[in-house]
């Protein structure tokens, strides 16, 4: 394959262009590059060559670059935070940011430059020599030499690249670079801006990076400010409107924050997509946080006014979707919870991350008694179809829901199953594992009896689909990115049928079906869980937060 033409670099560096990218392409060469040399030498304009070309589209995949951070005066946290953003996955500290990219084994190429330039050198270099460990990664840092950074990354297997030796320089060129220099010395970097963190209003609308840094090194928590910002950092940072940042802040906020900043904050979220019903977070006493939202569903039936929340551990506990008050919670914990629905009736089905379908009743749903009781001894019609599921099915399942009288489930390899009373039917809708479903129940004018299922579909291969079964899927996706969906819900809400999408970027899309307006929210940590009630507000779960929010239309 032949990319676009890469120009000369600066400085007559052919020599070490040349051979970083010989590095880039050599599958034997190690997996961490360090480019030293003297204060002025080049380094950075030899790296924002290989950045501007190694970004750009169409080129060849030995060569591109993935992600890149400028790292003056930054920490190892926002190194973390501008990493994730790049790469398309969801990470709130250097730690998360290692577990989502060794999940994840395509070839990734990552350029730090200045690191002697960073408020954090320590840390980002240990950040660096992680990475670099990771067999799919190629990392490349610009550091000056004799430095302690430099000797700290050069512990590690390495190729390293001098530029104050000769043989990375063409001579002639170089002293042509160097004379058209200016003798000027650059203006010094602005400092930090003056920004009050006990404020709201200040930390919204301020410089999001600086706030993040400035947290980061602060010992005050800051009425509860602090801890929220750091726990939603990911999101804060990107660009948007200090409303849509209060919104998100807001969301963050736990109960042990001063009691006054939740209104304060819900007082500059006009003019945002969303409004903070409630929140709950780690920690929460009052009401309790629920655990980590591993999985989520509204309740139906005799569980409507519920919504059930599946921990990491697979208990799952009954909410209210008023408030998120404790309700109760399901009998027989089922381990590592995948996925889990509620039938129009108010059964709860759960599957397990074995594949697994169970049958769970709420201790409160009604059972018959006396010679009913008797005469209906035996597996109900739902059991008898979670029978026939578990025998038919081969491939492991990895997501399901419920519509109608039908349960669907999708499998690894990408098929999506309707099992329904009478019959069955199967499709193939995706490349790799069905990581999410959902569906509409589309009611048929005039008849009676259930509705006509609309199934929508996730998968690891970054597309949502649509299928009503019976009928051949459509060609296109609903929706295509370059990251995994992690969750989906559907309903039809007081304002129409809305349809929401998690991705594995932490990005969550809520899209009105009717007239297709699209809302987007991003809560910092990665999206494991999302659910709609039918009076149109969206619950989205995290490991760090519960979070119910309600669209707002905003005037344009």
């Amino acid at each position: 394959m032949t990319g676009p033409a890469w120009s000369r670099p600066e400085a007559g560096r052919e020599p070490a262009a040349t051979a970083l990218l010989a590095w880039l392409a050599d599958a034997r060469a190690p997996r961490l590059c360090v480019v030293t040399g003297s204060a002025g030498c080049g380094k950075s304009s030899l790296l924002a060559w290989l950045i501007g070309h190694g970004t750009r589209d169409g080129e060849r995949p030995e060569r591109r670059v993935h992600g890149f951070v400028p790292l003056v005066g930054q920490t190892a946290l926002t190194t973390a935070w501008t990493l994730a953003q790049q790469l398309s996955v969801a990470a709130r500290t250097p730690g998360e940011l290692l577990t989502a990219l060794s999940a994840d084994e395509r070839r990734t190429v990552i350029v730090l430059p200045e690191l002697h330039s960073a408020r954090d050198r320590v840390g980002i270099t240990e950040l660096a020599r992680a990475l670099a460990k990771l067999p799919h990664l190629r990392v490349l840092v610009e550091v000056r030499s004799g430095s302690a950074e430099a000797g700290g990354l050069l512990k590690s297997p390495s190729a390293m690249m001098n530029l104050d030796e000769a043989q990375w320089t063409d001579p002639e060129r170089y002293a042509e670079w160097a004379a058209g220099r200016s003798a000027t010395a650059p203006a010094p970097a602005p400092g930090p801006e003056a920004v009050d963190l006990d404020d709201p209003a200040a930390v919204c609308a301020a410089d999001p990076w600086q706030v993040s840094v400035r947290y980061e090194r602060s010992g005050d928590d800051h009425g509860g400010l602090r801890a929220a910002w750091l726990r939603a950092g990911a999101s804060l940072t990107r660009e948007q409107s200090p409303a849509e940042r209060a919104v998100v802040l807001l969301a963050a906020l736990g109960d042990e924050a001063d009691p006054r900043l939740p209104d304060r904050l819900a007082a500059l979220t006009d003019g945002a997509a969303w409004r903070v019903v409630w929140r709950r977070v780690r920690g929460d006493i009052r009401p309790p946080w629920p655990g980590p939202a591993r999985a989520l569903s509204s309740g139906r039936g005799h569980l409507a006014g519920m919504v059930l929340v599946s921990d990491h551990q697979g208990t799952v506990r009954l909410v209210r979707k008023t408030d998120a008050a404790p309700a109760g919670r399901l009998p027989d914990p089922v381990g590592q919870v995948a996925a889990l629905t509620v039938t129009s009736e108010g059964d709860a089905l759960v599957l397990d991350a074995q594949g697994r379908l169970h049958v769970r009743n709420a201790p409160a749903a009604p059972r018959t008694t006396g010679l009913s009781a008797l005469l209906e001894d035996g597996p109900t019609p739902l059991e008898q179809l979670v029978e026939t599921i578990r025998a038919r099915l081969v491939n492991g399942s990895r997501s399901l829901t419920a519509c109608g009288d039908a349960l669907t489930l999708g499998d690894d390899t990408g098929h999506v199953h309707v099992f329904a009373s009478r019959d069955d039917e199967t499709v193939l809708l995706h490349e790799g594992a069905v990581t999410a479903l959902t569906a509409l129940d589309l009611a048929a004018p005039g008849k009676g009896g259930p509705g006509i299922p609309l199934v929508y579909s996730g998968g690891a291969d970054g597309t949502v689909r649509a299928w009503g079964p019976g009928t051949e899927p459509l060609a296109v996706p609903v929706r295509a990115r370059t990251c995994p969906v992690t969750a989906l819900a559907a309903a039809v809400t007081d304002t129409g049928p809305v349809l929401a999408i998690g991705w594995a970027d932490g990005l969550v899309e809520h899209q009105c079906l009717d007239n297709g307006t699209v809302r987007t929210y991003r809560p910092g940590p990665a999206v494991h869980a999302l659910t709609l009630t039918d009076s149109g507000a969206l619950l989205v779960g995290t490991d760090e937060t519960l979070v119910c929010l309600r669209p707002v239309t905003v005037a344009p």
